[in-house]
């Protein structure tokens, strides 16, 4: 298997990622101001796979073990806790958030600020 990368350059097949697919579900009960509500996110709904179990359909996989979670006591620290865990055979860890675009990466970016985290995004193109 190999992995391309921005250079052109190719990655070898030893390296090990670990990609996780999330979307927050929100409410807005919570009164903000008197003409805006707070958005608060009550539910994490995670997917993963790693670079070896990215074509298995159904189940846990070999290597990255059970492959969807759920996240709702403190959803924002349980991805992030979950995103930190050790995983020795793995390199890097890809997270792809649904509806980022919008608003769902307020959430995490707020947490990872507040923990001085040095974070890496990639965009969707120039805006």
């Amino acid at each position: 298997m190999l992995y391309g990368t921005h250079e052109g350059r190719v990655a070898t097949a030893g390296r090990m990622v670990i990609y996780v697919f999330y979307d927050f579900e929100s409410t807005e009960n919570t009164v903000y101001t008197e003409d805006a509500k707070l958005l608060v996110p009550n539910l994490i709904c995670v997917q993963q796979f790693c670079s070896r179990c990215d074509d298995v359909e159904d189940g846990d996989g070999v290597r990255c073990g059970k492959r969807k979670h759920s996240f709702w006591e403190d959803p924002v620290g349980d991805l992030l806790t979950y995103l930190t865990e050790p995983r020795p055979w793995a390199n890097k860890i890809v997270a792809i958030g649904h509806n980022v675009k919008a608003f769902n990466l307020q959430f995490t970016l707020n947490r990872a600020i507040l923990l001085k985290w040095k974070l890496e995004l990639i965009m969707d193109g120039p805006k």
